[in-house]
């Protein structure tokens, strides 16, 4: 609940509403409309405090690193997908190619000339 974040971060309640209205919190709520944190409010929260407290950046500066964050996150995401796609398909071609060199009679295509395929039927 609001008091309870506010009383453990040392701030005001209304400094909690006002990250809100920035848009840079956005916690749950209850049916009776109750402001409810998750860990993860909790840790955007820290990030907001640290860089506010810590660094003396501005609101509109935070927005703008916690945007970036949120997009490099994103691409990491979508970096490990990746990287999980191709691994999967290498193992797929590896298995076929293992198949192929167990085969009890092994196959090797040879190349056609044009010769050789005026002859065949």
């Amino acid at each position: 609940m609001i008091s309870a974040v506010a009383e453990s971060y040392g701030i005001h309640p209304q400094t909690l509403r006002l990250y809100e209205r920035q848009g840079l919190l956005k916690p749950s709520r209850t049916e009776g409309n109750t402001r409810l944190y998750t860990e993860d409010d909790i840790a955007r929260l820290e990030v907001i405090l640290s860089l506010t407290r810590d660094m003396g950046v501005n609101l509109a500066g935070v927005e703008i690193v916690l945007n970036m964050r949120e997009k490099m996150e994103r691409m990491q995401r979508q970096m490990r997908e990746f990287v999980d796609l191709v691994q999967r398909e290498m193992a797929t071609h590896q298995a076929s190619r293992d198949n192929i060199q167990h085969a009890l009679v092994r196959v090797i295509p040879r190349p056609v000339s044009p010769e050789t395929a005026k002859k065949r039927p």
